[in-house]
């Protein structure tokens, strides 16, 4: 269960939400300036809330009342952004690895076989990021941010910088993510189709405001 009850003034752009949800994918949705990417830094801690509280699963990651914030290193929360960020000197082997190493886990190679089985990706572990297409360094992004064994994953806009035919080949993926990896996802996107594919609670947002909340029937 991910619960917001927050405010942050950014400049002259102001967010106050308070909304829980503890579906499989919450969808945030609204245009460029909306607030959705503010939203996803301060539940990952890269940000802290002027006012108000973040909770998952009971854990209280930010109270302001309390001075309490868990920085953003120890909230176990993985984090897609739309472009990959993968380090092009290394080969996609260890750019998965990379997350985990970060996270100081021990070695894990069942649950490797099975992030690359998912993501279908075993056929790119030597290639490095300069080599593969944009909907390929989206699933390795996806499989490091796995691999760090999060509790929460946070994907902004993931097929944002793909053409059509890209966002065609991963989203299947994502879907399959949603239904087999038993991760709660919290998905940034203005695209109204792609969240009626992947979410079933849907935060619509508007300057920085929720405006609606509820099942994908309020994408209409």
């Amino acid at each position: 269960m991910l619960k917001m009850d927050v405010g942050k003034r950014l400049g002259r752009f102001s967010i106050d939400v308070t909304f829980a949800s503890d579906s499989r994918v919450t969808g945030l949705f609204g245009t460029s300036g909306a607030g959705k990417t503010s939203i996803l830094g301060m539940i990952a801690g890269l940000t802290r809330p002027d006012r108000g509280t973040i909770t998952i699963d009971g854990q209280t990651l930010d109270d302001t009342a309390q001075a309490l914030h868990i920085p953003a290193h120890r909230r176990r929360i993985g984090y897609v952004f739309q472009d990959a960020r993968l380090f092009p000197q290394l080969d996609v082997r260890r750019n998965l690895d990379y997350g985990r190493r970060m996270n100081g886990l021990a070695p894990d190679t069942s649950e490797q076989d099975r992030i690359v089985n998912l993501l279908d990706i075993g056929h790119l572990l030597d290639r490095r990021p300069g080599n593969l297409s944009g909907g390929e360094r989206q699933r390795i992004a996806i499989g490091r941010a796995l691999l760090s064994k999060p509790r929460l994953l946070l994907l902004d806009e993931p097929l944002g910088s793909l053409d059509d035919e890209r966002k065609e080949e991963i989203l299947p993926y994502l879907v399959r993510l949603r239904d087999e990896a038993a991760i709660p996802m919290v998905y940034v996107s203005h695209d109204t189709d792609e969240l009626r594919q992947i979410a079933s609670h849907i935060v619509l947002l508007k300057r920085g405001q929720i405006v609606a909340s509820g099942g994908v029937e309020i994408l209409r």
